[in-house]
């Protein structure tokens, strides 16, 4: 089907973010959508919410996981926010997870949640995870919507890594050359991913996740969060409706429209009579 078309029948692609404060989700957000402005925010009745009021709602305390984000360098995207499970917060989760069950009963396909991105920070104070970040992997079903954990502020680890380097011997500018590669390579066989993905405690582990370094910079990458995200969609329609609204990822959108052209070809030679062959050649 023609993206176009797609966009006509289904509008747009719906995410709902979770992660507790200062996580980095805005951060995170502005980068997919090629801004630094913060976006715009509707209640569920499509009606755009004052942002004085909204600031004070939040300062009150008050949170609506209902309200739609969206930025207008690419409004084809709508996130819907949630603050994360913070210690006691068993009022949120509850939130959370009627929020997906309602979603996920929805009959229109523009209506239902697409994807759902878990941001946990990697910064000092927040490195294991939390009870509620396991309660959620654990009793939260989230159905055929797949989980995408996006472990942000990622580079807090080059640190670490750096300092290990240098008491093997590295000198300074092979250390800080080495970090990023060594944090990666560390943190790949260390145990938060073991536990995310192996633990008992998890009874309902994320599709994939991804490490996001640096995403306060003007340079930040996050293709291959693109990327992820795309190949955890089974519903080939969702998979081009996210591939031809993202704006990050240039290479992705080639690639998709390469093997659409490659599966017509193969449609196109297997249902092809010798009839059909001859009459190419007049």
């Amino acid at each position: 089907m023609d993206p176009a078309k797609i966009r006509e029948k289904i509008g747009r692609f719906r995410i709902l973010v979770i992660g507790r404060a200062n996580a980095g989700k805005t951060t995170i957000l502005q980068r997919v959508c090629n801004t630094r402005e913060n976006p715009e925010i509707y209640n569920s009745a499509g009606k755009k919410i004052d942002a004085t009021v909204l600031m004070a709602s939040t300062e009150r305390g008050l949170h609506n996981i209902k309200n739609e984000m969206v930025f207008k360098s690419n409004p084809g995207f709508i996130f819907h926010d949630s603050r994360g499970f913070e210690a006691g917060g068993e009022s949120e989760f509850d939130k959370v997870k009627a929020f997906i069950a309602s979603r996920s009963k929805e009959v229109r396909l523009r209506n239902q949640l697409h994807a759902i991105w878990y941001c946990i920070p990697m910064d000092e104070a927040s490195r294991s995870f939390t009870s509620g970040e396991i309660k959620f992997f654990s009793q939260c079903d989230t159905g055929s919507i797949p989980v995408i954990v996006l472990f942000t502020k990622f580079d807090a680890l080059y640190d670490e890594s750096y300092a290990q380097l240098k008491s093997q011997g590295a000198s300074m500018e092979e250390a800080e050359e080495r970090a990023p590669k060594h944090a990666e390579e560390s943190f790949a066989i260390g145990s938060q991913l073991k536990f995310l993905y192996h633990s008992k405690e998890i009874r309902r582990p994320p599709k994939c996740h991804i490490c996001l370094p640096n995403m306060d910079s003007d340079d930040a990458d996050c293709g291959l969060l693109i990327e992820r995200t795309a190949g955890t969609l089974d519903n080939e329609v969702l998979q081009q409706l996210f591939v031809s609204t993202q704006q990050t990822n240039l290479e992705l959108c080639m690639k998709y429209a390469v093997e659409k052209s490659l599966m017509k070809c193969l449609n196109f030679s297997e249902t092809t009579t010798s009839e059909d062959y001859e009459k190419m050649k007049v």
